[in-house]
């Protein structure tokens, strides 16, 4: 099992009024060095339904959170693994949400993008008064929920907490 750290930082902008969290990029995410890249993760696709938007390109993906006010970032900063799959993350240290949601004061809600980010931001952030939301997972491991279903389930927390 190696030793990982985050290996690019969040999108993020004095705009953002919500931030999507996952637990840690996949092996895919690190390749490409950025959120969400793996070809069968859903995440970008459902953005993309819910906007009715095309986002080719990881640059067109950034401009596009900055602009509506969405952020993208990991509760993980550093981990120990050998694939990608959340139940195989050990050793987790949490990256600093004190300090981001002091810097980003505007963001209303935290979206977490699956159990093991939510579990683990309860677990080292108990007290710290931010909005929270337990997401479906956009993973394709987690197929026990339709597409569709997990659309509205993005759609439902961008209408409540997204005022652009």
């Amino acid at each position: 099992m190696n030793t990982y750290s985050h290996p690019f930082p969040p999108i993020i902008n004095n705009n953002t009024q919500i931030l999507f969290l996952g637990s840690f990029p996949s092996i895919a995410s690190f390749e490409q060095s950025f959120y969400y890249a793996h070809p069968r993760n859903a995440f970008w696709p459902i953005l993309e339904e819910i906007f009715n938007i095309r986002l080719e390109t990881n640059e067109a993906k950034k401009t596009f959170c900055l602009e509506k006010g969405i952020g993208l970032w990991d509760v993980i900063g550093s981990c120990e693994r050998s694939n990608s799959s959340d139940t195989n993350l050990k050793n987790c240290i949490p990256n600093d949400f004190e300090k981001l949601l002091r810097d980003y004061p505007n963001i209303r809600a935290l979206g977490f993008t699956g159990k093991k980010s939510y579990d683990l931001f309860r677990k080292h952030y108990k007290d710290l008064e931010v909005e929270r939301v337990l997401l479906p997972s956009t993973s394709p491991a987690h197929a026990a929920m339709k597409r569709e279903e997990k659309a509205q389930s993005y759609k439902d927390f961008l209408d409540k907490f997204l005022t652009v």
